[in-house]
C-alpha cells in the first residue's frame, strides 16, 4: 500500500510538473466523460418523463383497439384492413371474471371546436363517446361536479364532462359546472371538470377533452364505425388474469379460429411506455459510442503525452534502475500516471457534464436526470482508458535498459 502510495504521490508531481501539457491531454477525457454524463442524463430524464406522460390508463386498467397506440404509415394499411370493435363486442367483456369496469368508448377523428356565446377553443379539442366507467378506466378524477351517470343516458339529457384546458379558456376565473357549451352546434350542460393532467412531452395537452355519452356522440358526430374499449381489472395483481379473459372472449365473439392471430391490440400504460423504451434504447447505444470515441481520441492522446514523458525522462529512468528500481516498479509508475491522469479528466468530465444537465432543466426546462449509473459509468471508462493506452508506454519504459538510458542527454 506504501508503494502504491509513493507511485501515485510521484504521479501527481510528474503531472504538477507540465500544468499545460497535462490540461491539453485531459481535455479528450474531459469531454468523453463529460459527453456520457450529460447524454444519460437527458436520456433517462427523457425515460421518465415519458413514463410519466403516457399514463392514459389507470394502475389497474388496460386498453383495447383495432390499432396499436404507436404504429407507422406503412403498417397501418394492415391495421386499416382489421374488423372494427363493436359495441356489442365490448359490451360482452362486462361479465368476465376478473373484469371490474368496461368504458366503450368513441373518439372524433380529429379534435373539434367547443364553444359558448362569448368564447371558443381552437379545434385542438378530442370530443369522446364514453360511458360512467370512462373515469375510473382513464385513470381521470373530478375537480369539480361530477362525471356522466345511466341516469343522465336514460333521460337523454345532454351533458358533457370537459378538461381542464377546456374549462379554463370557457370560462375564465369562474365555475364551469352547470354552464352551457356547444360541440357541432349542439348544446351540452357541463357536468363535471377533470383535475389537470398535465401534457406529453410539453407538446399536447391531456386536458383538452369533452366526454359525452355514447347515444350523444353518434347523434352529433355520427355513426362511430370503431370504437375502442377502456378496461378496469379487478385489481393491479389481476391485470394479466384480466387480459388473457378478455383477448379470449374477444377471439370467441369475433370468430378468430386457433391459428390466426389476434385482429386487435391490448396495451397498458407500461407497454406503451416499453416501446418509447425501447427507442431510447437505440438512442443512448448510439450516444454511447459517440462517447467511446471520444474517450478513444483522449485516450490516444494520453499514450502520446506518455510516450513523450518517457523519452524526456530516460535518464531518470535508468538511474532509478540502476539504483535498485525493479522493472515492475517501473512499469507501474508509469501505468499509474497514465491512470490517474484519466481519472482526472474523468472527474473533470463529470463535472461538467452534470453541470450541463443541470443547466438544461433548470435553465431550458429540458429533462434532464443524472443517474448514479452514469457518474459510475463515466470515471470507471475514463480510468479505463487511461490504463489501457498506458500500458505500451509504461512496458517501454520498463525495458529500457540502464546504461544505455543512463547515456542519454
Amino acid at each position: 500500500m506504501t508503494a502504491l502510495l509513493d507511485t501515485i504521490s510521484m504521479a501527481l508531481s510528474t503531472l504538477r510538473q507540465n500544468p499545460l501539457r497535462s490540461l491539453l491531454t485531459l481535455l479528450g477525457i474531459v469531454i468523453g466523460a463529460a459527453t456520457v454524463v450529460a447524454m444519460m442524463s437527458l436520456t433517462e430524464g427523457l425515460r421518465l418523463k415519458v413514463t410519466k406522460d403516457l399514463t392514459f390508463l389507470g394502475a389497474g386498467s388496460f386498453a383495447v383497439s383495432k390499432f396499436p397506440p404507436i404504429h407507422d404509415d406503412d403498417s397501418w394499411r394492415k391495421y386499416a384492413r382489421r374488423r372494427n370493435i363493436t359495441q356489442e363486442q365490448g359490451e360482452s367483456l362486462r361479465d368476465l371474471p376478473h373484469v371490474a369496469a368496461v368504458s366503450v368508448e368513441a373518439w372524433t377523428q380529429w379534435p373539434d371546436k367547443v364553444w359558448t356565446s362569448e368564447r371558443s377553443t381552437q379545434p385542438n379539442v378530442w370530443v369522446i363517446g364514453g360511458q360512467p366507467d370512462y373515469l375510473k378506466a382513464n385513470a381521470i378524477n373530478v375537480a369539480h361536479g361530477r362525471f356522466l351517470t345511466d341516469t343522465d343516458v336514460e333521460l337523454g339529457l345532454s351533458a358533457t364532462f370537459i378538461g381542464s384546458d377546456v374549462a379554463d379558456l370557457l370560462f375564465p376565473g369562474e365555475p364551469a359546472v352547470g354552464k352551457q357549451v356547444r360541440i357541432r352546434a349542439r348544446p351540452y350542460t357541463v357536468v363535471g371538470v377533470a383535475e389537470r393532467r398535465g401534457s406529453v412531452f410539453g407538446i399536447e395537452s391531456k386536458d383538452g377533452f369533452a366526454v359525452i355519452s355514447l347515444a350523444d356522440f353518434r347523434a352529433s358526430m355520427g355513426k362511430a364505425e370503431n370504437l375502442s374499449v377502456s378496461v378496469a381489472a379487478s385489481s393491479a395483481e389481476d391485470v394479466p388474469r384480466a387480459i388473457d379473459e378478455v383477448v379470449a372472449q374477444l377471439r370467441k365473439v369475433r370468430g378468430l379460429r386457433g391459428g390466426e392471430e389476434n385482429d386487435f391490440e391490448v396495451f397498458t400504460n407500461d407497454s406503451i411506455s416499453q416501446t418509447f423504451e425501447n427507442i431510447l434504447g437505440i438512442v443512448a447505444a448510439a450516444t454511447f459510442g459517440i462517447c467511446a470515441l471520444a474517450l478513444l481520441v483522449g485516450g490516444i492522446g494520453i499514450m502520446n503525452i506518455m510516450l513523450v514523458s518517457v523519452t524526456e525522462r530516460t535518464r531518470e529512468i535508468g538511474v532509478r534502475m540502476a539504483l535498485g528500481a525493479r522493472r515492475r516498479r517501473i512499469l507501474g509508475q508509469f501505468m499509474v500516471e497514465a491512470t490517474v491522469l484519466s481519472a482526472l479528466g474523468g472527474v473533470g468530465g463529470v463535472l461538467l457534464g452534470g453541470a450541463l444537465a443541470v443547466t438544461a432543466r433548470e435553465v431550458y426546462g429540458i429533462p434532464a436526470s443524472i443517474p448514479a449509473w452514469a457518474v459510475v459509468l463515466s470515471l470507471a471508462s475514463a480510468s479505463g482508458c487511461g490504463l489501457l493506452f498506458g500500458i505500451y508506454p509504461a512496458a517501454r519504459a520498463s525495458k529500457l535498459d540502464p546504461v544505455e538510458a543512463m547515456r542519454t542527454e
